[in-house]
């Protein structure tokens, strides 16, 4: 791979940056619930614990619909998978308007939850396809980058209107009816633009690679994973894992630096936002990279940070722990992308559109967050990072792998 390889072909450029676009929009609905955590333990008075049922029932609309929604992307394409899944986004958004008890709530984020799936199941193996395979992981993460981006808004601007400390409103509905609004008026574009269906024939190699990973699968291609090979598979579990760990802090932090006393729940927004900006810039810097140096490579060296992180933020050093904390989202911001794009390299159109349902189904992982809520509540501040520093190992293992074996290869 080198520099001059393309990111995408020109016929591609319109409908990679209307995807694109997507990719903000469910980055600033999952940001929402990193606040709307603290928000409703203080408003409702329930413990992190009781809480994180917000994270659960999110991404459990993600582990039911993702295969429903890739059958329905595979049979209708991925304009309709695009502009479904908006629609359900939209009306969930504004099911916020009349909730009034935390059950309706939880239910309106569950009809949140299952658009995004449609989403992120349709857009995801399409930018891979938007361009030469070697720069897939590159396409992808620049992507992602503005997933990054809307994660960073959400914090900034829902955190500042929910923990604001002049007395005016927090309703959190309003923010949610603006979200409605503008998601469905994008449905509305999407219903009048083309999205060319890109197939493929025969798979392509692995993405960078002149060998072909073994292939350990059945030819029983009707079951959920026949067909996709045991490379997929590892690359399936520690995308799950990735999720877990991501998720998990995400939702953890604002609790986890107001919990230990370093600063208020406004200024833990304002902190987690910073975090989410650096977050947002490493996707742009690991993109750059990645167009010279070998995805799998990139991975294995950020996983290492993260491992590092972790161990650094669970002992408890004040200060640095603190930082640690924070430079954890430089390491971990390549991870979905990179670990998405490896996982489904040497697919063919279809098998992706079929492997993507199986992805999309990682975000379950969330629900790691009530584990990590209950070590809060029964042990201490810093004991809950056991459970990101689990899925970073996993990832570290998977990353290992590649390199390992595509070292080998190419002795």
């Amino acid at each position: 791979m080198t520099n001059k390889t393309k990111l995408t072909d020109r016929r591609y450029v319109v409908p990679f940056v209307l995807i694109t676009t997507l990719f903000f929009l469910w980055g600033f609905a999952r940001a929402i619930l990193d606040v709307l955590n603290k928000h409703f333990q203080d408003e409702l008075h329930i413990s992190i614990t009781q809480s994180s049922l917000i994270q659960v029932t999110t991404y459990l609309g993600y582990f039911l619909m993702a295969i429903p929604a890739g059958l329905f992307i595979r049979r209708y394409g991925y304009r309709y998978g695009v502009v479904f899944g908006l629609v359900l986004f939209g009306l969930g958004s504004l099911a916020f308007i009349p909730a009034a008890t935390f059950a309706a709530f939880l239910g309106a984020l569950f009809v949140i939850g299952c658009g995004l799936t449609f989403l992120e199941t349709a857009a995801n193996p399409y930018v891979t396809e938007l361009g030469p395979r070697q720069t897939a992981s590159s396409r992808l993460n620049l992507s992602q980058t503005f997933n990054g981006m809307g994660c960073f808004m959400a914090t900034l601007l829902v955190g500042g209107f929910l923990f604001r400390e002049d007395g005016g409103s927090t309703d959190v509905s309003v923010p949610y009816a603006i979200m409605g609004v503008l998601v469905l008026a994008i449905a509305l574009i999407f219903t009048r633009v083309e999205l060319p269906e890109i197939t493929q024939a025969h798979p392509s190699p692995p993405e960078g690679r002149d060998v072909k990973l073994p292939d350990a699968s059945c030819n029983q291609t009707s079951l959920p994973l026949g067909g996709l090979g045991w490379a997929f598979r590892f690359g399936l579990l520690a995308l799950l894992s990735y999720e877990v760990a991501e998720i998990s802090i995400n939702s953890y932090f604002v609790n986890f630096v107001t919990g230990t006393g370093w600063m208020s729940k406004l200024d833990a927004s304002r902190v987690v936002s910073l975090a989410l900006v650096i977050f947002m810039l490493g996707r742009f810097l690991g993109s750059w990279i990645m167009r010279s140096v070998r995805a799998e490579r990139m991975l294995l060296w950020c996983a290492v940070g993260t491992v590092v992180c972790m161990v650094l933020t669970m002992l408890n050093l004040g200060t640095l722990s603190l930082v640690a904390l924070i430079a954890n989202y430089l390491f971990e911001a390549i991870m979905f992308p990179t670990i998405f794009s490896l996982s489904v390299s040497g697919l063919t159109s279809a098998q992706k559109k079929r492997a993507s349902s199986l992805l999309m189904m990682t975000p379950i992982g969330g629900c790691g967050f009530l584990l990590m809520g209950w070590l809060a509540d029964n042990t201490n501040p810093f004991l809950p990072f056991i459970i990101p520093l689990i899925g970073f190992a996993i990832v570290l293992a998977y990353a290992y792998f590649l390199t390992n074996h595509t070292s080998k290869k190419q002795g």
